[in-house]
C-alpha cells in the first residue's frame, strides 16, 4: 500500500514537472507579435527584439518640448546607440504640441510614433486616447509617482526628466542670516522687501506649495514683508537674481545651476515641498514604426538618457534629492489645475507690495 502511494506521488510529481517544463518553453518560445504585445513585452530580449524591428522601420518620428541643446543630445545619443535607426524630431511648446498631434489624429494622419511632453499636454493627449499603454524594464527604476497607471501592468508614461522650483538668492546681496531653511522663514523680518515674485509661473506655484503646506492664513501674513512683483517669466527673473537686481525669488534649479556654471552667485534651496515639473517618456496610440517608438521610450528613461537630461541640469525621477517633490500637473485634473493656478496668482497679487 505504501509503495502503491509512493509511486502514485512520484508520477503525479513528473507529471507538473513535465507540464511546467512544457509551459516555460513555450513561455520562452512565444515572441510578441502584435503592437499591444510588443508594448507589454519584458523579455530579456526585448531591446534586441525592439532593435531589429527598428531598424527595419528605419526611423523614428519624435515630439518633444525640450529645448535648448537638450533635445539634440538625447537624439544624437541614440542614434549613436542605435545606428540605422534615424530620429525625425518636431520641437514645440506644449499647447503647440497638442494643436499638431490631434489635428493629425483627425486627419487620421498618425506621424508622431514617440512623445516627450509635461503634465498639461500628457493629460490632454490621454482623454484623447492618443497615447498608447506600455511597459519598460526600466520602471522598476522609478517610484510610483513617476509613472501615470493604465491597465494591468502598463503605463500611460513615466518621467523622463523634473525641473523644480525652489528659493533662489544672490548669495553677494542676501546675507546667510537672511537665507530661509523652509516657509516659516519667509517671515523673517531680515527678509522686508528683498523677496520678489514673478508672473511668469514660478511665483504662484511657490504661493500654491505655501497655501498646500501652511494654509492661506499663512500666506497672507506675507503681505507685511512687502514682496515685489514682476512682470517677467522664470528664466528672466532668474536672470535678475543672477545679476542681482533682485536679491531673491523662487526659481528653477535647472535655471540657478545654469547661471551658477557661469559664474553667477546664485545659489538654489528647496523648500518644505517643492513644486515638480515633470516631461514624460510617451509613446503614441497608433504609431508607424511602434517598435522604434517602444526603443525611444525605452531610452529616455534608462540610465543613458538620464544622464544625457542630467547634463543639461534636469532632475531624474529615479533619484533622491533630499527634498519632498509636489507633482503638481499630475496632483490636479487639468480643469483643477487651470482653477488653482488662477487662485495662486489673484492671492500673489494680493501680498504684494507693488507691480513692477
Amino acid at each position: 500500500m505504501a509503495a502503491h502511494i509512493i509511486v502514485s506521488a512520484f508520477l503525479v510529481v513528473t507529471a507538473l514537472i513535465s507540464s511546467l517544463a512544457s509551459s516555460l518553453a513555450w513561455g520562452q518560445g512565444k515572441k510578441p507579435e502584435t503592437f499591444r504585445d510588443l508594448a507589454a513585452y519584458l523579455g530579456p530580449d526585448r531591446e534586441q527584439i525592439l532593435l531589429a524591428g527598428a531598424k527595419s522601420e528605419g526611423k523614428v518620428v519624435w515630439y518633444t518640448s525640450l529645448g535648448g541643446g537638450s533635445y539634440k543630445a538625447i537624439i544624437d545619443a541614440f542614434e549613436a546607440k542605435y545606428p540605422g535607426i534615424k530620429v525625425e524630431v518636431y520641437r514645440a511648446t506644449g499647447s503647440d504640441l497638442v494643436t499638431r498631434i490631434t489635428e493629425e489624429a483627425r486627419a487620421r494622419r498618425n506621424i508622431a510614433d514617440a512623445l516627450e511632453g509635461t503634465g498639461e499636454v500628457l493629460a490632454t493627449l490621454r482623454e484623447a486616447k492618443l497615447l498608447a499603454p506600455f511597459t519598460s524594464p526600466y520602471f522598476r527604476n522609478y517610484p510610483t509617482a513617476a509613472r501615470q497607471r493604465a491597465d494591468s501592468e502598463l503605463y500611460y508614461w513615466a518621467t523622463a526628466r523634473e525641473s523644480y522650483v525652489g528659493f533662489g538668492y544672490n548669495k553677494s546681496k542676501l546675507p546667510p542670516s537672511t537665507v530661509p531653511k523652509n516657509f516659516d522663514g519667509f517671515l523673517n523680518p531680515e527678509l522686508k522687501g528683498r523677496f520678489a515674485l514673478g508672473t511668469g509661473g514660478s511665483g504662484a506655484e511657490m504661493i500654491g506649495a505655501m497655501l498646500k503646506v501652511k494654509g492661506e492664513a499663512f500666506v497672507k501674513r506675507l503681505k507685511s514683508q512687502e514682496f515685489r512683483l514682476f512682470s517677467l517669466g522664470a528664466p528672466a527673473i532668474r536672470d535678475q537674481v543672477a545679476s542681482g537686481e533682485i536679491e531673491a525669488a523662487p526659481v528653477f534649479q535647472t535655471h540657478a545651476l545654469e547661471a551658477a556654471e557661469k559664474g553667477a552667485p546664485i545659489e538654489w534651496l528647496p523648500m518644505d515641498i517643492v513644486p515638480t515639473h515633470a516631461g514624460a517618456a510617451v509613446v503614441m496610440a497608433r504609431p508607424a514604426h511602434p517598435r522604434a517608438a517602444l526603443l525611444m521610450a525605452d531610452f529616455l528613461i534608462s540610465p543613458d538618457g538620464q544622464r544625457v537630461l542630467e547634463r543639461f541640469k534636469y532632475g531624474s525621477a529615479a533619484k533622491d534629492y533630499g527634498f519632498k517633490r509636489w507633482y503638481l500637473e499630475t496632483e490636479l485634473s487639468r480643469e483643477n489645475y487651470e482653477r488653482e493656478v488662477t487662485r495662486w496668482e489673484d492671492l500673489m497679487r494680493s501680498i504684494v507690495k507693488r507691480a513692477s
